[in-house]
This record gives structure tokens, C-alpha cells and sequence, in this order.
């Protein structure tokens, strides 16, 4: 486990994190690149769990990722089954979690003031924190995308999917968009990297 883990955590947080996997009804597998999400956790058949977190995170946001699947886990031993996935329970379990590994030994200070925001109440997903999503990104490898904040209006760009959009406005937090091919209207968080089409003419 140490070997796997080492290479994808920073390492001032290896030893802690080691001692939250010590469990033997618990794997953590790493995955190739998956678009719709970061990592996961699944309760499997014979008492045996699995957590999967996505091989192409940098350190910082493989470590939030991983305690964040944790958390599911020992959430699901605490309460049982039937709580919210992303409930107070969950939220509790994550933020004690979470706890030892909030100094800065493990993160850049500029990344713990974010992290310290964070915590007084995890989301699903630390993307839905826009300022956090893009600090973290600034950990990640160079790519040719551009943030839909930048994207000038009127203009066109590309999902991973292959789903063309035309830029509109801003409302209070996200930017509405319009699918050119089915001409519905979709809300975007700022912090989503796309692949720039054509820009606008002057």
C-alpha cells in the first residue's frame, strides 16, 4: 500500500495516511483519468470496500480526494447505510479526517487559507468551490484548455465530450450556455476548463 500511495501524496502526509487505511476489508485502487469525477467509494459484497481515486490528480488534490472517499467509509462504519452521502454525517467524519493534514507541512499556505474556508462545511465536491477548485489547479499539468471565465461571449467552445457551446452571460456565480446542437441552455461554474472553438469577432 505504502508504495502505491507515496508517489501521488505529498509526502509529510504519507504516515497518516497509511494509518487510515490500515483496515483489511478496505482497497484503494488508482484509476486511469475519469471526466465525471475525481475518486469514489463503494461498499462491495462480503463485507469488503473499495475506494478508486484518478491517477492524472496532482499531490494536493489526490490527498483531498482520498481522504474525502475515507471519510464515506468510516461514515458508512459509524452510521450504517442509509445516511446521505454527502450528509452532516459524512461532513463531520471528513472535517475530523481532514484535521492533521490542514498545516502547513502538507499544504502551501496560500492553499490552507482555502482549505480552512472549506472545511466549516465540505461539499460533494471540492469543484463546487470555485476559489479552491482554481488554486488547486494551479498544481496541475500545463494543458491547452481555457476556464469558461475567459471564454469571450458569443464564442464557441468544446466539452470533453465532444458537446459544442456558445458562450452567453454571466449570472450572480455561473455563465449560462447554449448548446448549439439541441439549443438547450446549461449553467457552468466558472472554474470549467473547455477547449476554445472560435473567438468572437471584433
Amino acid at each position: 500500500m505504502q508504495s502505491q500511495i507515496q508517489q501521488y501524496i505529498p509526502e509529510p502526509a504519507l504516515h497518516q495516511v497509511l494509518k487510515l487505511l490500515e483496515h483489511d476489508n478496505l482497497v484503494v485502487k488508482i484509476k486511469k483519468e475519469r471526466k465525471t469525477r475525481h475518486g469514489d467509494y463503494r461498499a462491495l459484497p462480503n463485507n469488503k470496500h473499495q475506494i478508486t481515486i484518478n491517477s492524472n490528480l496532482n499531490e494536493y488534490r489526490f490527498l483531498i480526494t482520498l481522504i474525502h472517499e475515507v471519510a464515506h467509509f468510516e461514515a458508512y462504519n459509524l452510521y450504517g447505510r442509509f445516511i446521505k452521502p454527502h450528509g452532516v454525517e459524512w461532513k463531520r467524519v471528513f472535517q475530523k479526517l481532514m484535521l492533521p493534514f490542514l498545516n502547513p507541512e502538507v499544504f502551501p499556505n496560500h492553499l490552507l487559507q482555502l482549505l480552512a474556508g472549506h472545511f466549516k462545511n465540505p461539499k460533494a465536491s471540492s469543484d463546487t468551490d470555485v476559489n479552491l477548485a482554481l488554486a488547486l489547479k494551479q498544481y496541475d499539468e500545463p494543458n491547452d484548455k481555457t476556464y469558461i471565465f475567459d471564454v469571450p461571449l458569443e464564442s464557441a467552445f468544446k466539452l470533453y465530450n465532444g458537446k459544442v457551446f456558445k458562450m452567453g452571460k454571466k449570472r450572480v456565480k455561473r455563465f449560462e450556455c447554449v448548446e448549439v446542437n439541441t439549443g438547450k441552455m446549461y449553467l457552468f461554474n466558472p472554474n470549467v476548463e473547455v477547449e476554445l472553438l472560435e473567438k468572437r469577432n471584433e
